[in-house]
Parts: structure tokens; sequence; C-alpha cells
């Protein structure tokens, strides 16, 4: 059933006549009344009785009409529902980024988003990279800020990959560090230290500039917080290696040099979208606010 013979149907009950609802819709009279005749073809029941002066409904077409009100009344909801999701009037953002592109990247995106669209609901979650992308693919997110390394590419064949901005690591040291001053430092003058670290089993940390040298290094405390990490290094207890992105979150009390670039390569920020599946409207709009975010 063609939902335009409903409304057509519903203002010719309303304002009593063919001829006036053809004003109303457009139409010439013949037109609505060919589409009120296959109307009552489909339901197989006369809608109308044609007098000299206008129509009056039949006991069907009384019984109709509230169902004919009701399906349009929802179809009208429906285009209003969808408008607002296209608008950014309404819809949600579910985003997912790693621990160090919460420290400022992704929170300057999130505030800019929500100044430019309130009435979307946003939420973040934070996690490894490759636990955000299982959650990618899971559908429990929209979108995904990943770490990606030359060496250990992501799967894109499931996802599509693009590149936010590099984010060389750092090494933070006590200020009265022997090598504070240095502006470049390499891993191998910093091989016997005490680490601090997420976790020791180097390979999943920062610290696995160290296997790809041919070093091990001993990690002696391990600590997940950015602000623990450079706690314990501000006591003088041990480097740590920082990323660049959670730079601003480093104490005044420390010291953040350069790694060489042949020690480590530059860690890059990317975004991460399934494969093959068309963002929402509020996705592709943060991912705007992201870039700018990135660039600045």
């Amino acid at each position: 059933m063609d939902m335009v013979w409903l409304d057509v149907f519903r203002t010719a009950a309303r304002l009593g006549s063919f001829t006036a609802a053809g004003e109303h819709l457009g139409f010439t009279q013949s037109a609505i009344s060919r589409q009120i005749s296959t109307l009552e073809a489909e339901l197989g029941a006369p809608l109308f009785d044609r007098l000299a002066r206008g129509v009056t409904l039949t006991e069907h077409g009384r019984t109709l009409l509230p169902h004919a009100e009701a399906l349009l009344e929802r179809l009208d909801s429906t285009r209003r529902d969808l408008c607002a999701l296209t608008e950014l009037n309404a819809g949600r953002l579910r985003v997912g980024a790693f621990d160090s592109a919460n420290a400022a990247l992704v929170p300057g995106a999130l505030a800019a988003f929500r100044t430019a669209h309130p009435a979307v609901a946003v939420s973040l979650t934070e996690g490894l990279s490759a636990d955000l992308l299982t959650r990618l693919a899971d559908a429990t997110i929209d979108l995904a800020v990943v770490a990606s390394y030359p060496e250990q590419p992501h799967d894109s064949d499931q996802f599509d990959l693009h590149p936010l901005v590099d984010d060389p690591i750092l090494v933070a040291l006590p200020r009265d560090h022997r090598l504070a001053r240095r502006r470049r430092v390499r891993l191998v003058e910093l091989a016997d230290e005490p680490w601090i670290a997420a976790s020791r089993t180097i390979e999943t940390t920062l610290l696995a500039a160290f296997a790809r040298n041919g070093l091990r290094p001993r990690v002696e405390y391990e600590v997940a917080g950015w602000t623990a990490k450079l706690g314990l290094v501000a006591a003088g207890l041990g480097p740590a290696l920082i990323p660049s992105l959670a730079a601003r979150a480093a104490r005044p009390d420390i010291a953040l040099v350069a790694l060489h670039p042949d020690d480590t390569p530059v860690r890059r920020v990317c975004t991460a979208l399934r494969r093959g599946h068309r963002p929402s409207p509020a996705t592709t709009a943060f991912l705007g606010h992201l870039r700018e975010a990135a660039h600045a």
C-alpha cells in the first residue's frame, strides 16, 4: 500500500472534497479520484460516498481514518527522527582511545564536538589499541583512536585506518640525572637503569624499543598510570618512556629528553573505522574535530 494514498484519503476525509484535497496537495481532482479508487480496490471496500457536492466517509472509511492518521503520524515521526540524526540534533557517539591520546588530543576534540552538537550522547572508552579494535569490530564503539608502528601494522582488511599525527617517544628523567640536560639520548646509554613501566613484559609497552635494539631493560617499578610513573621518575627512582601526546601531563620537576630516531620508530596515531560500514553523521563530524585537534 502506497502511503501517498493514505495521505490523499486523510486529506479528502478532512476537507470533504476531492477538489479541495487536490488543491491542498497539488493534484488535479481526477488524480485524487483515481488514487482513492486505487486504495478502495486495494482494501476491497468503498471509502467515500460521492455526492453532488463533496464526499462523505462510508462506514469502512470512518474505520480506516484513525488507522491512516496513526500510520501517517508514525511515518512523520520516523522522518523527524532520521532528520534529527542527520542534523546532529539526536544520536550517539561512542569513541575509544588509548591512554595518552586521552591526555589532550581526544579531550580537545570531544569538547569541540559537545559545544557544536550538545544533543548527541557521547561516551569514551579507554584501552589498549588491540582491545579497542576488538570493540570496534564488535560494533560496541563507533570509532577508535589507536597507536600504530610501522613494523606492527593493524588489520587493514577489517579496518579503515587514517593517520592523525605522529607521536615521538621521549624519555622522562629526574632533573638531577646525568643525561637530563642532553637534547637527545641513545637507548644503550639507559640500558642499565631501573625502569618504570606499565608491565614487566616489555614487548607490550613502549620499552619494546629496547627489544627491537637487542636490549633487555630491567623493569623495577610496574605502574600503569602516568601520574604514578612520573611521580616515581621525579623521586629519582628511574626513567620512564613517555609519548609526546602525554607530555602535557609532565611535572615541572622532571626532564623530557628526545630519543635518537635510530633507536625507536615514531609512533603514529590513527583513527580506525570498520571497513565497509558507513559512519554515522556524529562519527563523521567528530572525525573533523579530531583532525583539527591533531593539527593544533
